[in-house]
């Protein structure tokens, strides 16, 4: 779950971080009240989409007075803003922060990332923080240092020292600079996150660090940990993500829609994505990636093989289940056959291979709910099955079908 700046800024104050004042708004109007409130004598106003290279592209403004202010968030909502990091449309502009200006002595960079190929997480920073930071590292990787981090019951550790000598901090600036690493690698252990990033990072004043910009991402599948965090799926994705998508996580189902003709249910990000590299080695086109998370269930499934039905494109379904010990096959089945149940409109060539917990007992399910299938017997085996039948000429009853429906 990425989110927007504002929010990040929010939960970054509660470990302590420093950030300057501010307010989203939707309006020009409000966003000149907000200024007023605020009683500066600068002001920043930001586009809120979740890119970045704002600033380069038109999307951070600053302001003189509260009335520049609304003038210039006039000009900012309702805009697309195209950067490298949005697709080449651009993302709207939904909202607006206005923030307080802050006077920059030097702007630094910093971040605490998941290493892949180890699955620990590294503390970064640099000295030279801002914009093109990723490309300026790519012609000189030495400007952004870096440190493992060991995690603990409620804190990660590391040599933050060590790492604030590395980037040239000397004295007090150095001194900020290991407890800000401290507070940043709390916040990313305690709201498990994949991704945060400061940047810029503003020493100011020679010994206080104040978080410009920032940007976090927090693990969809901790948010069960994380009630107080749901809420801000809707108010970051309601505008900027596909509302099927939004529906789906909704249902504990991750859902990503693709441009290929075999619908696609699967449990288990990894197996997922083998799957879907499977279909494409037999020479099919998936036309989505579906991982049902532990915690989905029956009525969940349902609706995640209903997401699956109700996509004109696809021609044939192919089903690869392990059941675990959270997740039993029979569950899964039984969500089949609620879905097959409610949309009887529909029919098409449903692949399935279980194995694993109550693999033996959800055949008997979907045998019971009248699910009619072609049995895989192995994965590879249930996706080239999958993909002949999605080459098969449709019947002229499922033609008209998926004409009317495009």
């Amino acid at each position: 779950m990425d989110l927007h700046e504002f929010q990040a800024k929010e939960l970054l104050a509660r470990f302590g971080i420093s950030v300057p004042r501010g307010q989203v708004v939707d309006s020009a109007s409000d966003a000149e009240k907000a200024a007023e409130k605020l009683a500066g004598s600068r002001f920043v106003v930001k586009a809120q989409i979740k890119a970045g290279d704002r600033a380069q592209h038109g999307g951070v403004r600053f302001a003189a007075s509260p009335r520049a202010v609304g003038t210039e968030a006039g000009a900012l909502l309702g805009k697309r803003i195209a950067t490298a990091q949005t697709p080449a449309a651009g993302l709207p502009v939904k909202w607006v922060y206005v923030e307080e200006a802050v006077d920059v002595a030097q702007a630094l960079y910093v971040a605490v990332v998941l290493d892949r190929i180890t699955g620990r997480p590294l503390l970064l920073a640099s000295a030279q923080g801002g914009d093109d930071i990723e490309a300026r590292a790519e012609h000189d990787p030495d400007i952004i240092q870096s440190i493992p981090l060991t995690i603990g019951d409620a804190a990660a550790d590391g040599d933050f020292s060590g790492l604030a000598a590395r980037i040239g901090l000397t004295g007090a600036a150095a001194t900020a600079a290991e407890h800000l690493f401290r507070q940043l690698t709390t916040a990313f252990v305690a709201l498990d996150a994949s991704l945060l990033e400061i940047n810029p990072l503003a020493l100011v004043d020679g010994n206080r660090l104040i978080a410009l910009d920032a940007k976090l991402a927090i693990d969809d599948n901790a948010l069960f940990r994380h009630a107080d965090l749901r809420g801000l799926r809707d108010f970051t994705v309601r505008d900027e993500s596909d509302p099927v998508e939004l529906e789906a996580q909704h249902h504990q189902i991750n859902y990503i829609r693709m441009k290929g003709d075999i619908g696609v249910l699967v449990n288990g990000a990894g197996l997922a994505l083998a799957t879907l590299d499977m279909l494409c080695d037999a020479g099919g086109r998936p036309a989505n990636f579906m991982d049902i998370r532990t915690t989905a269930s029956s009525l969940d499934i349902a609706r995640g093989f209903q997401l699956i039905l109700e996509n004109p494109a696809v021609r044939s379904i192919l089903v690869n289940v392990h059941g675990g010990g959270m997740q039993a096959c029979d569950t899964i089945a039984e969500g089949i056959g609620i879905a097959v149940r409610r949309y009887a409109g529909r029919e098409m060539p449903i692949v399935i291979c279980m194995a694993g917990n109550h693999a033996e007992f959800a055949r008997t399910v979907l045998q019971n709910t009248g699910v009619r299938y072609i049995a895989g017997n192995t994965p590879w085996d249930a996706v080239q099955k999958a993909v002949a039948s999605a080459q098969k000429e449709q019947p002229s009853w499922l033609s008209s079908l998926v004409a009317k429906r495009v």
